[in-house]
């Protein structure tokens, strides 16, 4: 946590959870992209946080954008960014909004079969695409499954697909799993990439961009590799599948662009146990899965706790939310270790909550409003 967000929550007015979220270290982390992947070109996935702060610091920096939505294009374009640096990276999307972002003037976009690039040729003709490949995500905290991406000889046909149908197929992507803390992961979908590339050259589609996707990690519980390593990797794997003729590329990091810039204070609502006999307490913060922990699903992203009393014994318990709902439980079956000590009315701190938090908070289940956000 960084000193300007220990100065803010000191002086905040309580009113329950919050997240705050240091944009000098998003700045320090678009730079470190910049500086690992100096030829790849940034493509920030708007999902992870697309508060307006976030996107507008981005658009200065030059930041380029991935859009799963109308509303994030229009979000990023009201920040200031021009069309030409936003992709539709979504694979499922309905014709009239790929209608409105071509009126929007949005002329890339992904694809995984050949509806959806009818589609695209139906309501943004002329537009490039890409096809994005299935991968196995191995190494990921947080992976992804066979819902997005296809095999790569089919993505041959979908861009053949697309040259017929008067769309411009320019490249491949794929995605290694969110949460990659293997920085050779990218070795493994590079190979089928490049196997796509060649089987297009004999068709005379002749390919030019690689979409490396996300996957670049933050820092919870355990290390991470530098983004530099990550960058030194993706080069070397580039080189060996591509050899002197790398194709342009783009990533699109959002876990590891606002991740770690992020804390969220929570409150601690209720300590109890089950039993006299049980060991395990129980508890019970004033956020939950459904106030914008919904990461911790099978408990795959164990985030940072923090409290005062750090420096007293622990013993391990189960944390779970303020809701009614029974699933509302964000660690149990490995129990976390907090101090023995911990009071009713406690402050948490929970590190790493700069991605994938505020934008799944609920409305209003059980009552409780959306996650305050603050970004300072």
């Amino acid at each position: 946590m960084t000193e300007r967000i220990r100065e803010f929550l000191r002086k905040r007015r309580e009113d329950g959870p919050c997240l705050v979220v240091d944009l000098d270290v998003v700045r320090d982390n678009y730079n470190a992209f910049a500086k690992a992947l100096p030829d790849t070109r940034i493509f920030y996935a708007v999902k992870a946080n697309p508060a307006p702060e976030v996107l507008s610091l981005l658009t200065r920096l030059g930041s380029c954008f991935d859009t799963a939505s109308v509303p994030e294009i229009e979000m990023v374009l009201a920040a200031g960014a021009t069309p030409d640096r936003i992709s539709y990276g979504n694979t499922i999307k309905k014709e009239r909004d790929i209608a409105r972002a071509y009126a929007l003037g949005v002329r890339l976009y992904a694809v995984d079969c050949k509806a959806e690039v009818d589609k695209i040729a139906r309501a943004a003709p002329g537009s490039k695409v890409f096809c994005r490949i299935l991968s196995d995500c191995v190494g990921a905290e947080w992976p992804l499954s066979r819902k997005f991406g296809c095999e790569p000889a089919m993505a041959v046909e979908v861009l053949e697909h697309a040259l017929k149908s008067g769309l411009e197929p320019v490249g491949v992507s794929f995605h290694v799993g969110s949460q990659q803390r293997n920085q050779h992961a990218w070795d493994r979908a590079l190979a089928s990439a490049a196997a796509v590339f060649r089987d297009c050259s004999e068709r005379g589609i002749n390919l030019t961009m690689v979409n490396l996707g996300g996957g670049f990690p933050t820092r919870y519980v355990k290390n991470v590799p530098s983004v530099k390593s990550y960058g030194t990797a993706i080069f070397r794997a580039l080189r060996k599948h591509f050899g002197n003729r790398i194709p342009e590329t783009i990533i699109e990091p959002g876990r590891g662009m606002v991740g770690n810039a992020g804390v969220i204070e929570a409150e601690v609502v209720l300590v109890s146990k089950k039993s006299e006999e049980d060991d395990v307490r129980w508890v019970y913060l004033d956020i939950g899965k459904f106030g914008g922990l919904a990461e911790t699903a099978d408990e795959m992203i164990r985030y940072p706790i923090y409290t005062a009393r750090d420096a007293d014994e622990k013993a391990p318990c189960v944390i779970a939310g303020p809701t009614c709902d029974s699933v509302d439980i964000l660690y149990e079956k490995q129990p976390y270790a907090l101090p023995i000590t911990l009071e009713i009315g406690d402050k948490v701190l929970i590190g790493g909550t700069g991605a994938y938090t505020a934008t799944y908070a609920s409305v209003a289940f059980n009552g409780f409003p959306p996650l305050k956000t603050y970004h300072i």
